[in-house]
């Protein structure tokens, strides 16, 4: 399944809309995003994983890369995380520094 990802900005939240399957090669899209969500001073990252039904280790990059680029205190949550989608972040420990809902 191909990668999707949409991107909404609304006052300072950036809300991402991802569908198919986050590896290396779809990651850089990801980033591309994430690196304008930052340029417009967002203070709050929420993913949309309900139809993610993949995540690499280069998709779990892409939220330390998010994590280390948004503003000190800002908050990242990913909303609808697949179990498959969830037991990789929780593998890798970053669920400690994000939300999941």
């Amino acid at each position: 399944m191909s990668f999707q990802v949409r991107m909404n900005v609304e006052g300072d939240t950036a809300t991402l809309r991802l569908s198919g399957e986050l590896d290396g090669r779809s990651a850089p899209e990801l980033n591309q995003l994430v690196g304008e969500a930052v340029e417009r001073r967002v203070g709050k990252l929420v993913l949309l994983l309900d139809e993610l039904t993949y995540m690499s280790s280069a998709g779990v990059r892409c939220l330390v890369f998010a994590h280390q680029k948004l503003p000190s205190g800002s908050e990242i949550t990913l909303v609808g995380t697949q179990p498959e989608v969830a037991e990789t972040i929780r593998l890798t420990g970053f669920d400690r520094s994000i939300v999941m809902t």
